[in-house]
């Protein structure tokens, strides 16, 4: 019975990789990988001569049944197109059917695009949410910023650069002018991390388009040290009815920044 090997890949700078991800992808008899021809590329860069079979996203389900049936005679390696394996593609999935038909699973650690942003972004790292991509479309991106208005931890979002701006618009709106981190092009080349408030990320990028796969590391909503005053309350509903604001908008960010019960500030809404 072979063990389901999942090996940890460069996001960038292939001097990331780890002597043992290498001698796990040289000695299992086969290679499952989000894009083939980009994992032959890194393996020709090594020296390594693989079988490679496709695994991702849009695969049929008797892919899995084929790779569980590899496993069944042997080691599998399981590669995504860069960074660990398992999040943000298909390959939960897999370590999910290998563990219920008893493979062992074992994770080679390694380059985490998430990780990498959340440690250099200055922002606390005891507590974190990490959320995946934001949805593309906007009430939808709204209602999920809207369920993590309150929290206290440092947030964690991936992003499309061409949704970047509209992604920040809706950040500010929804969960105020927070400290964020924006991270793009992580070990590479022209990696940049961008440090200060929402609005300032805003307008740097109004100018300057961002190019390749965005982190954004948000700080957590803090703590409120006493609750304001009803008519502080009601003043900054009045004010973001004027900005147009939505009132699950306006409950979950008021609730988290004036201490009061979001059904309390529903209640002030529609009176």
């Amino acid at each position: 019975m072979g063990t389901l090997y999942l090996v940890a890949t460069p996001i960038g700078n292939l001097e990331d990789i780890t002597a043992r991800a290498l001698r796990i992808l040289r000695e299992a008899p086969w290679i499952a990988a989000e894009d083939t021809r980009r994992t032959g590329i890194l393996l020709h860069h090594f020296g390594i001569k693989k079988r490679l079979i496709s695994y991702h996203a849009h695969s049929k389900p008797d892919k899995l049944q084929r790779l569980l049936g590899l496993l069944d005679e042997g080691d599998l390696a399981l590669v995504s197109d860069a960074g660990t394996p398992g999040l943000n593609d298909p390959g939960y999935e897999l370590v999910r059917a290998a563990l219920e038909r008893g493979h062992p699973v074992s994770p080679i650690p390694g380059p985490s695009a998430p990780i990498a942003a959340l440690v250099a972004s200055g922002l606390p790292t005891d507590a974190f949410l990490y959320l995946g991509y934001l949805p593309g479309k906007k009430m939808d991106r709204r209602r999920r910023l809207e369920s993590v208005a309150g929290l206290p931890y440092t947030l964690i979002f991936l992003e499309a650069p061409h949704r970047l701006l509209a992604a920040l618009a809706d950040l500010q709106e929804v969960l105020g002018d927070r400290p964020i981190a924006v991270a793009r092009e992580l070990t590479k080349l022209h990696e940049e991390i961008f440090h200060g408030s929402v609005s300032q990320a805003r307008a740097r990028y109004q100018d300057q388009p961002p190019k390749g796969e965005v982190t954004l590391i948000v700080a957590g909503q803090r703590a409120v040290p006493e609750s304001w005053s009803p008519e502080q309350v009601r003043n900054a509903i009045r004010e973001r009815i004027l900005q147009g604001t939505s009132p699950a908008a306006i409950a979950a960010h008021l609730a988290a920044e004036s201490g009061w019960p979001r059904r309390e500030i529903y209640r002030l809404i529609k009176e």
